[in-house]
Formats: C-alpha cells, structure tokens, sequence
C-alpha cells in the first residue's frame, strides 16, 4: 500500500468513529428473556 494511501485509511477510519460517538442512540437497552420473566413475575 502506497502512503497516501495508508494515510488516508487511517484519517477516514479516525473520521467514522468520531462520528459514530456522536450519533445518539435511540435502541432500547436489549434485556434477556429470563430477565424479562423476572421482572413480570415482580410486577
């Protein structure tokens, strides 16, 4: 791989996982079956 080239790779992947810490989440937190069941039965 030439250095441009190399450099490049470096600077957009530096890029994309600046942005992706910017992205709000908006999924719910992912809760285990059995958890579920857990907490149905304490309600």
């Amino acid at each position: 791989m030439n250095r441009k080239k190399k450099m490049n790779k470096l600077l957009n992947t530096k890029i994309k996982k600046a942005n992706a810490k910017l992205q709000t989440k908006n999924k719910p937190r992912y809760i285990a079956k059995a958890d579920r069941v857990v907490n149905s039965e304490a309600e």
